[in-house]
C-alpha cells in the first residue's frame, strides 16, 4: 500500500497507509492526524491546510483558483508549499509523499 509521511502539529512523524482514490484530507482525518476538515472537503474552510514537502510540489496537480484564494488567506501561508489536502486526490504515484499539518487557524 502507498504511504503518506506526516508531521503532526506537535512535530511527531507518522507514516500511514494511504487509501488510493481518497483525498489526502480524508486519509489524514481518518487517521486522527490533526485535520479538522470542517467543510467535509468542499474547498470552503481551509481547516485541512498542509505544507507539502518541496520535493513533491511538481508531482501534484496545480491549485484551482478556489484553493489558491483560500490558502492565501490563511495565517500560516507558505507559498507553493501550502495546499488544502481536500483538493489532492491520493494516487499510487504519490507513494511516500511528505506533508506537515499546518497550525490551527
Amino acid at each position: 500500500m502507498a504511504k503518506i509521511n506526516v508531521t503532526t502539529r506537535a512535530g511527531k512523524n507518522v507514516s500511514i497507509d494511504g487509501k488510493i482514490g481518497h483525498s489526502l484530507m480524508e486519509n489524514l482525518r481518518d487517521n486522527d492526524l490533526d485535520v479538522e476538515a470542517a467543510c467535509g472537503g468542499s474547498c470552503s474552510c481551509a481547516t485541512c491546510h498542509v505544507f507539502v514537502d518541496g520535493a513533491w510540489l511538481d508531482k501534484l496537480p496545480a491549485r484551482t483558483a478556489d484553493e489558491q484564494e483560500l490558502v492565501e488567506q490563511t495565517t500560516f501561508y507558505k507559498g507553493k508549499n501550502s495546499r488544502l489536502s481536500c483538493q489532492i486526490k491520493f494516487t499510487e504515484a504519490m507513494d511516500g509523499i511528505a506533508v506537515t499539518v499546518a497550525p490551527a487557524e
